[in-house]
């Protein structure tokens, strides 16, 4: 996390600010200028893996080397606010994100945002810093809809749904399973379902390969799943099959 959380701020410090790298000796004392982050993510909810609690110990420990070291901001001082994007339940909320990117923005006008890492939550927040014209650096937000034509300040960090498809794509194309893939996925619409949005990923991704596509949505939370009525689907609807399910804590995703 602490690889994470320094290699945002090395992108923010790549990026600007405006003439921080100019100057060298003799050159008069003067104030320094704060450089302002807003961070916005889940306040307290470990199963996040950019929740705060994980991401809070590294953004401070780099903040204080950056300030530490002169050379890497000259004239300038890096600092930070929190802001938490969950609501009374724990959860990612696509409300509260884009009120504390507000606040945020009005309060203190940041230089740019780290966070949300939710897809329902960076969704709108991503919409106001391109408005506002202000980064957003994210380690999540992997969904495909975050087309950088409409999300151009959002910056993602770590893998992406669509990488996903490529590299479904490319394992289909090598062993040439061309003819029909069964989609089966774990979706319980709530939360950021991140079954849901990887599987995303893959069937837009094999659709570009003209590849026919099955997909089958089931809940064992709702109801028993009764495996054993898949497996004829999969014997007559799939040549490949490609599982998602979620285990034990909510956001670990395996295949």
């Amino acid at each position: 996390m602490l690889l994470l959380a320094t290699s945002l701020l090395l992108l923010l410090l790549l990026l600007g600010p405006p003439g921080a790298r100019g100057g060298g000796g003799g050159e008069t004392p003067r104030p320094l200028q704060n450089v302002t982050l807003a961070i916005i993510l889940p306040q307290n909810n470990t199963a996040y893996p950019w929740a705060w609690p994980r991401i809070g110990p590294a953004v401070e420990r780099a903040v204080r080397a950056v300030n530490a070291d002169p050379s890497l901001l000259p004239h300038h001082h890096l600092q930070y606010f929190f802001r938490g994007s969950q609501n009374g339940d724990g959860v990612c909320s696509e409300t509260m994100a884009p009120l504390m990117a507000v606040d945020l923005k009005m309060l203190h006008d940041p230089w740019a945002f780290i966070g949300p890492g939710c897809s329902y939550t960076a969704s709108p927040v991503g919409l106001f810093t391109a408005h506002w014209d202000v980064p957003l650096v994210t380690a999540g937000a992997p969904a495909v809809s975050f087309d950088k034509s409409i999300y151009h300040s959002v910056t993602n960090t770590g893998p992406t749904h669509k990488k996903l498809g490529r590299f479904a794509r490319r394992v289909c194309a090598r062993f040439r399973w061309l003819e029909q893939v069964l989609l089966l996925f774990h979706d319980q619409k709530v939360d950021d379902r991140p079954c849901y949005f990887a599987m995303e990923g893959i069937f837009e991704e094999l659709g570009k390969a003209n590849i026919t596509r099955v997909d089958r949505v089931f809940n064992e939370k709702l109801l028993p799943v009764n495996y054993s009525d898949i497996i004829p689907d999969i014997q007559q609807t799939g040549r490949v099959l490609v599982f998602l399910s979620i285990s034990s804590p909510p956001h670990d995703t395996v295949f």
